[in-house]
């Protein structure tokens, strides 16, 4: 089948790749010397990637995807590359590439909720052998969870994909910081907000319907379990969040507006992803601190907020007329040089555990969350009919339309 690959191509795949060095580094004078022994295949690939890898940076004057595959390229004398560019961000992959899936990328990156989707629009190859291997021995469970779609594999998994909260070391404790209740309890002083969240957004709502104990397609994976957050548990969640949206200490986050209080001091914690990091760092400055979610008592039972957690994987067209070296060019470019290439020059937090980051206390928060405060977001094709509710359901709670009152009929016709 032209979609699995054999583990005889992947081995070629992971023998080109382990000769990797740094994506700027030349090539090694053994592969020149022997490229002349070796019959050059011409080979047309094309690649899309996110703008910011397209970008010219420090060391990079055509951005950091270009100087990848032309690495890659050097370090296999058997073919000789011409790569085509495409600008797709990981988050518009699945409205980008199923418009025409022929037309496509022959290797694209992509948000791993989008699996679903990319596989039944015939987009995703099912990768095998060496290559599954390898993404068994290089990356934590959640990781290697989150490109499994049906039982098998379907993208290499490059970064991680969640959220967490960030905090004012000066406002709050190690040990304030693991219950959302003793922060809220705390008195800032005048016009301070305790807590910052985006309340409105379906990617971050759910996270106290599982504090509440309720389940969304059972594991995540069983599209028949459905939705249970219409159970008394929910409808506590939905009180619980009528009360957080109408507290004084409590706001919104609209547009980088925390960041703004953070660098005015007028914020203790905000929950967001590494994507906010730079930004917070530098409002913050000494008192920056980074943590796992933290806890929250809805209904007199204390409960474990979760965020949503999957990662951002690097996959290949079926249709790819070149499969051998797609495949090796994918594996090449969520290998673990290329990884700490993201990390270097981006800050992209890399899956692999090979790679050793030192004193990074957003990688520190990442790695708890993807352990103790976090579910892994359904990979099912129903998943779709999530987002929408959730997100009317959120803004409705901060318009204040949600009371007490009706939070039951509500929470019903969210879960319906």
């Amino acid at each position: 089948c032209a979609l699995l690959l054999t583990t005889a191509m992947v081995t070629s795949v992971f023998t080109g790749c382990g000769k990797t060095s740094s994506t700027g580094d030349k090539a090694s004078s053994a592969d020149a010397g022997s490229s002349a022994k070796t019959e050059t295949k011409d080979v047309k690939l094309t690649v899309w990637g996110p703008q910011e890898d397209q970008a010219k940076m420090k060391g990079y004057k055509d951005g950091i995807l270009k100087a990848m595959c032309d690495s890659f390229n050097e370090e296999h004398p058997e073919w000789n590359i011409t790569f085509e560019y495409g600008v797709c961000s990981e988050g518009d992959a699945k409205d980008v590439v199923t418009k025409d899936v022929d037309a496509a990328a022959d290797v694209y990156m992509y948000a791993n909720d989008q699996i679903p989707t990319l596989v039944e629009a015939g987009a995703l190859s099912k990768l095998g052998g060496t290559t599954v291997d390898e993404i068994n021995e290089n990356n934590e469970k959640a990781m290697i969870d989150s490109v499994i779609y049906d039982g098998s594999v379907y993208g290499i998994p490059y970064t991680s994909n969640t959220w967490f909260m960030y905090y004012d070391k000066s406002k709050f404790s190690e040990d304030e910081v693991k219950s959302l209740d003793k922060m809220m309890s705390k008195d800032l002083g005048n016009g301070v907000t305790n807590f910052a969240f985006p309340l409105d957004n379906s990617w971050y709502i759910e996270a106290f319907y599982y504090a509440a104990g309720g389940t969304l397609f059972g594991d995540g994976t069983d599209a028949s379990a459905g939705c249970d957050w219409d159970s008394d548990a929910g409808v506590a969640a939905t009180k619980y969040m009528v009360n957080l949206a109408k507290n004084k200490k409590f706001s919104c986050e609209k547009d980088g507006s925390s960041i703004a209080k953070f660098k005015d001091g007028k914020l203790g914690a905000y929950c967001s992803g590494s994507w906010d990091a730079k930004a917070i760092k530098e409002a913050l400055g000494k008192n920056f601190a980074a943590v796992q979610l933290p806890t929250v008592t809805i209904n007199g039972q204390e409960g474990q907020m979760k965020s949503f957690v999957g990662s951002k994987a690097i996959g290949v067209n079926p249709n790819a007329e070149n499969m051998q070296v797609a495949m090796s060019l994918a594996a090449f470019l969520a290998g673990e040089n290329a990884q700490k290439d993201h990390y270097d020059m981006r800050n992209i937090l890399p899956t692999n555990i090979n790679i050793a980051i030192a004193d990074d206390p957003i990688a520190t928060a990442v790695t708890k969350v993807m352990t103790d405060t976090s579910i892994m977001q359904p990979l099912v094709s129903t998943m779709g009919n999530y987002w929408s509710p959730a997100e009317n359901m959120g803004k409705a709670l901060v318009a204040g339309e949600i009371t007490a009152d009706n939070a039951a009929e509500k929470t019903e016709a969210m879960n319906t």
